[in-house]
């Protein structure tokens, strides 16, 4: 069983679990039916840096379990980023969904639910927390999932960030969605099933990609500002960025790094 089949399955059985704890129903009696923070507004006007915390994953192993998700979200803020991704997985992440209601009480940015979303379940359960936009991953949803999370994310108010990763991918979404106003197109330059990371694979798609009716993003392995410079003279709105912030001896001067 690969990493990604092995990540899925785990994350079945804790959505069940969850949803004893905190039933659906108590969800939807306390979500607010107010307008998230849109990221997709902020990327249309700007080329933008999307930040994200994490402790951990399978490629990178423990990156830090004591990340103090406040003060590095403040400090993101200070910054100029974009939007700030919150790893909420668990285990394979060390994440939690309790992460992203932290970083919701102390910035006034888009934040990303960034998981694996497998069940509405959990699009109600991130914008319960304060999620402003999710991700769908392609790959792992079958269409008819893709069309009704996509309509779930339209009645309460949340944004989408859609994930592709291969051709394939990119031709199927094509045919999900018509109207990209308020959803994001990323394109993951890791292989999940490998762990391997190119970002010549946004090189790639990207030219098969209308950049001037959609907003795309790039997503992983991106390290240093010359990377960034490439992907946006070819037409990418924003990059989304973790493990070379976080791993840095000084975010601050790492992120003026990249956003000049």
């Amino acid at each position: 069983m690969n990493i990604l089949s092995e990540i899925i399955k785990i994350k079945k059985n804790i959505v069940e679990e969850k949803k004893k704890k905190l039933p659906l129903k108590k969800i939807l009696e306390s979500i607010e039916k107010t307008k998230n923070l849109s990221i997709y507004e902020s990327l249309k006007n700007h080329f933008g840096l999307i930040a994200e915390l994490k402790r951990g994953s399978p490629s990178l192993g423990l990156i830090n379990n004591n990340l103090d998700f406040k003060k590095i979200s403040i400090i993101y803020q200070k910054c100029g980023v974009s939007g700030i991704s919150v790893l909420t997985c668990e285990p394979y992440f060390l994440g939690s969904i309790e992460d992203l209601k932290t970083v919701k009480e102390v910035v006034t940015l888009p934040i990303l639910m960034k998981d694996f979303i497998i069940d509405e379940y959990q699009i109600y359960e991130g914008k319960y927390y304060g999620a402003d936009f999710v991700l769908l991953i392609v790959r792992i949803l079958e269409d008819q999932k893709i069309k009704k999370f996509i309509k779930i994310c339209e009645k309460i108010s949340i944004e989408v960030l859609i994930e592709i990763f291969n051709i394939e991918d990119l031709k199927r979404i094509f045919k999900i969605v018509e109207n990209w106003e308020n959803k994001i197109l990323g394109i993951n330059n890791r292989d999940l099933k490998t762990l391997k990371t190119d970002i010549n694979n946004t090189l790639n798609l990207i030219k098969h990609i209308p950049i001037d009716k959609i907003i795309v993003i790039s997503e992983s392995g991106i390290k240093e500002k010359e990377e960034i410079l490439l992907l946006k003279n070819l037409g990418v709105k924003g990059v989304l960025v973790g493990e070379s912030i976080l791993k840095s001896k000084n975010i601050e001067q790492k992120i003026k790094e990249l956003k000049n």
